[in-house]
């Protein structure tokens, strides 16, 4: 029972967070594989600012397709695995948190990496386009099938290694983090400061994961838009990394890090929040205890005593 509402807490809460943050992950993504000899946008601003008045504001939105299937998956799986780690582990302890939730971290990365393909080749359609005139893909299930056909297997797990790079440390990151304020801000049902206690928990714990490992994640945009328009820049991790800096220097790695850092505190934020009064108030209804510091300082705490990114993120 314990892991059917972690699984249910994680679908609600992630797909509560891809509503909100979609538009920046679409502005994240565009500055991170800009053309850095012709760049299309100036700052986050201007992305946001350019994508409206082109491509209206649906522009925001492309690719949601992938993500609010897969991410609402993906944050299932995630809470589902950190709380039957933390079950399995015992203590509820700092470590624990950081090792259940790297172990979550590091399983979801199979469905999160063709997820995340799909979703960045999506974004880069028509970019520029109010409407565009052709369209490569159709969707986001389309794509990975045309993906698949033209490259095999390995084309639809392009950028696995970086994402399991960046996943495993993230969500180990995230969890403690979230653990570790949530304890010490304290939460009391009857406490009418519960819930921006847990936003701001929430938040912060998606900042941390992603500035712990942002610069992986510019590595493996670039790598999953690599070959858009049929021609491949990059022979691998080490040839990306080497031509960036060469090309653009250290700053290559905060491409985008505005926008997501902005994408990342209200998503987690609702992450977070979300779920752990999901799991709160069924457990309550089960006649669980009260305490919501014991019960629901973590997106998947377990029943006896013993939180996503999402999305990725």
């Amino acid at each position: 029972m314990d892991f059917t509402l972690d699984f249910a807490a994680g679908c609600i809460g992630g797909a509560a967070g891809v509503l909100v943050g979609h538009p920046f992950d679409t502005v994240k993504v565009r500055l991170q594989v800009q053309n850095v000899d012709r760049p299309l946008y100036r700052s986050t601003y201007h992305c946001f600012q350019s994508i409206i008045r082109q491509e209206s504001m649906a522009g925001l939105y492309k690719g949601i397709g992938s993500p609010m299937m897969g991410l609402t998956f993906i944050n299932a799986i995630v809470f589902g695995v950190q709380g039957n780690a933390m079950r399995r582990l015992g203590n509820d302890t700092p470590l624990n948190q950081f090792l259940a939730g790297a172990a979550a971290g590091a399983l979801q990365s199979i469905i999160c990496c063709p997820m995340e393909l799909a979703k960045t080749r999506m974004q880069l359609q028509g970019l520029g386009e109010r409407k565009s005139k052709q369209k490569l893909y159709k969707n986001s299930l389309d794509c990975l099938l045309r993906i698949y056909r033209k490259e095999g297997f390995r084309g639809i797990n392009r950028g696995m290694v970086t994402t399991l790079v960046r996943e495993t440390p993230g969500f180990g990151i995230y969890f403690l983090t979230y653990d570790v304020l949530t304890r010490s801000l304290g939460c009391e049902p009857d406490d009418p400061y519960m819930i921006l206690k847990l936003l701001f928990a929430g938040g912060m714990s998606g900042i941390a994961s992603w500035l712990s490992t942002y610069p992986v994640d510019v590595i493996k945009s670039r790598l999953q838009a690599d070959g858009v328009g049929g021609h491949n820049r990059y022979s691998g991790i080490a040839d990306c990394v080497r031509q960036s800096l060469k090309r653009e220097g250290w700053r290559v790695f905060t491409h985008g890090l505005t926008s997501t850092l902005l994408r990342a505190f209200p998503v987690n934020a609702t992450t977070f929040a979300t779920v752990t009064l999901f799991l709160m108030y069924m457990r309550d209804d089960e006649g669980g205890v009260k305490d919501c510091e014991s019960q629901a300082t973590h997106a998947s705490l377990t029943a006896t005593p013993p939180k996503a990114q999402p999305v990725s993120l």
